[in-house]
C-alpha cells in the first residue's frame, strides 16, 4: 500500500516545528530509500526525484555567480515584468513585510531581479544566497518556491525541509508562475518567503491571486498596444486591394481587409520584411508597420505549393518546448505552450489517429472533457495547419513527425499532470 502525503499545510497551520520535524524525517527517510509512515506530496516528490537526477547536492547549497547590477538593470528593462511590477507590489509588499516575509521575483531564467519587504527577512535571505542577482532555478539550488514552480508550470508552496538542500529547511516559500497570455511563454515566477514559522496556509493562494492579477493586467496592456496599431492600420488597408492584415510582433491581429478575420498568426521566431511564405497565408509579402507588420497575400496562385516534409517536436528541454516545421523553401519554428505540448505529443505517439473522446482521458482522465479538447486543438490548427487532420485527430500522412526527448524519460514535459503523461514518465522510471 501506498504512503500517505504529508498534509502539511493542514499540520504547519496549527503547529509549525512539528511539521518540520516530521518533513525533514520524511525527507531523510526518502532520499536514503527508506519507507516511511507518510510520503512527501507528489509535487515534492516529483521534485525530489529530478534533483537526485540531475546531481543537486542535498547537503551543500551551490551559488552560481551572482548578476552584475548592470545585468540586473538590463533585464529589468527588457523584461515585460517591469510592466506588473506595480501590481505585484500593491497586491504584496505591504502584507509581506507585516508579516515578516519577503516578495521575490524572478525571471525565465531563475534570475532573482526584485526583492523587496522586510529588512530584517531580506539580510536572512542574503545568507541564503537568496540576493539580487542570484540563480534561484530547481536545477542548481534544488527544490524551491521559484524554481519548482517554473519547472511544472503552476503555484507550490515549498516548506521547510521539503526543500532538497538541507541548509534552506529553515525557510518556507510560495511562489506562482507569471505567464505571458501572448503566446503562453513563462516571464517569470513570484514568491513570497520567509522564515519557517512564519508560515500561513493562505499564503499559496494569495500569491496565486496576485499572479493572476499581474497576468490580467497584460492581457490590457497587450489590448491597448492592438489598439494603437490598428489606428495606423485602418488608413493604410483602406487603400489596399487583395487580401491583407495587419498583426502585432507576436502575430496578433490588429485589423484585416479582404479575408476572414483571424485572432492570430504564427510568425517565424525571426521575421524579417520582404517575400516570405507563412502557414495561414502561403505566399505574402511582410513590411513594417507602426510597431508590427503588414502582410499582404500574394495574389498569383501559378507558383507551386510549398509542402513542409518534416515536422519536429522538441520536449527534450524542461521549460521550453516548440514544434519546427522543416519544408523544401525552408524552415520556421513556434513556441508551445504546455497543454499544447502535451497534445502533440499525445498526437505523435498515436499516429494512426485519436479521438476527441480519447485525448480527453489521455489529458484529464476523463472521456467527456472533449470541449476543451477541441478548442485547444482549434488553437493548434492556427499555426499547424493542413499538417493537422480530424476524425480522428492526427498529423497528416504525409508528414514525417520526429519527436525530441529528455535524455531521461522521467523528466519528460515536467509540468504535465495528464494520466498518459504520468504514464510515460514511471514506465521510464522502470529499470
Amino acid at each position: 500500500m501506498a504512503n500517505s502525503p504529508l498534509n502539511v499545510t493542514r499540520l504547519a497551520a496549527t503547529d509549525a516545528a512539528r511539521a518540520a520535524r516530521m518533513l525533514s524525517e520524511v525527507r531523510d527517510a526518502t532520499l536514503s530509500g527508506q519507507r516511511t509512515p507518510l510520503a512527501p506530496r507528489p509535487v515534492i516528490e516529483e521534485s525530489w526525484g529530478r534533483m537526485l537526477r540531475s546531481g543537486v547536492d542535498p547537503e551543500h547549497d551551490f551559488r552560481s555567480g551572482l548578476l552584475t547590477a548592470e545585468e540586473v538593470r538590463r533585464r529589468r528593462e527588457e523584461s515585460p515584468l517591469r510592466h506588473v511590477m506595480p501590481v505585484l507590489r500593491q497586491g504584496l509588499v505591504s502584507v509581506a513585510d507585516a508579516a515578516h516575509h519577503i516578495m521575490v521575483v524572478a525571471d525565465a531564467d531563475g534570475r532573482v531581479l526584485w526583492r523587496e519587504g522586510s529588512m530584517a527577512v531580506l539580510r536572512k535571505a542574503d545568507a541564503l544566497g537568496f540576493m539580487l542577482g542570484a540563480d534561484w532555478r530547481e536545477s542548481v539550488v534544488g527544490t524551491n518556491g521559484v524554481g519548482t514552480p517554473a519547472v511544472v508550470r503552476r503555484p507550490v508552496q515549498v516548506f521547510a525541509s521539503e526543500h532538497f538542500v538541507r541548509s534552506h529547511a529553515t525557510w518556507t516559500c510560495a511562489g506562482a508562475p507569471i505567464i505571458d497570455p501572448r503566446d503562453g511563454r513563462l516571464i517569470g515566477v513570484v514568491d513570497v518567503s520567509g522564515p519557517l514559522e512564519t508560515m500561513h496556509p493562505a499564503t499559496l493562494a494569495w500569491v496565486d491571486s496576485v499572479a493572476k492579477l499581474a497576468e490580467a493586467r497584460l492581457r490590457e496592456l497587450h489590448q491597448t498596444t492592438l489598439e494603437r496599431l490598428r489606428a495606423v492600420a485602418a488608413p493604410v488597408l483602406a487603400r489596399l486591394g487583395g487580401r491583407a492584415l495587419v498583426v502585432d510582433r507576436d502575430g496578433w491581429t490588429a485589423a484585416v481587409t479582404g479575408m476572414p478575420y483571424t485572432h492570430r498568426v504564427a510568425l517565424p521566431k525571426s521575421l524579417s520584411a520582404g517575400r516570405r511564405r507563412l502557414p495561414a497565408l502561403g505566399a505574402c509579402t511582410v513590411e513594417p508597420l507602426g510597431g508590427g507588420w503588414l502582410v499582404r497575400a500574394a495574389e498569383d496562385e501559378s507558383r507551386p505549393r510549398d509542402t513542409p516534409t518534416r515536422i519536429v517536436l522538441d520536449l527534450s528541454q524542461p521549460r521550453r518546448w516548440t514544434v519546427t516545421v522543416v519544408g523544401s523553401l525552408g524552415s520556421w519554428t513556434h513556441e508551445l505552450s504546455p497543454r499544447h505540448a502535451e497534445l502533440l505529443y499525445l498526437l505523435a505517439m498515436h499516429r494512426s489517429g485519436r479521438s476527441a473522446a480519447g485525448l480527453a482521458e489521455d489529458m484529464f482522465g476523463e472521456s467527456a472533457r472533449t470541449v476543451t479538447v477541441r478548442a485547444e486543438l482549434s488553437r493548434v490548427r492556427r499555426y499547424l495547419g493542413g499538417f493537422l487532420e480530424h476524425r480522428p485527430y492526427r498529423f497528416s500522412d504525409d508528414v514525417d513527425v520526429t519527436v525530441l526527448l529528455p535524455p531521461d524519460g522521467r523528466d519528460l514535459l515536467p509540468h504535465s499532470t495528464a494520466p498518459a503523461v504520468v504514464r510515460a514518465r514511471r514506465a521510464a522510471a522502470v529499470p
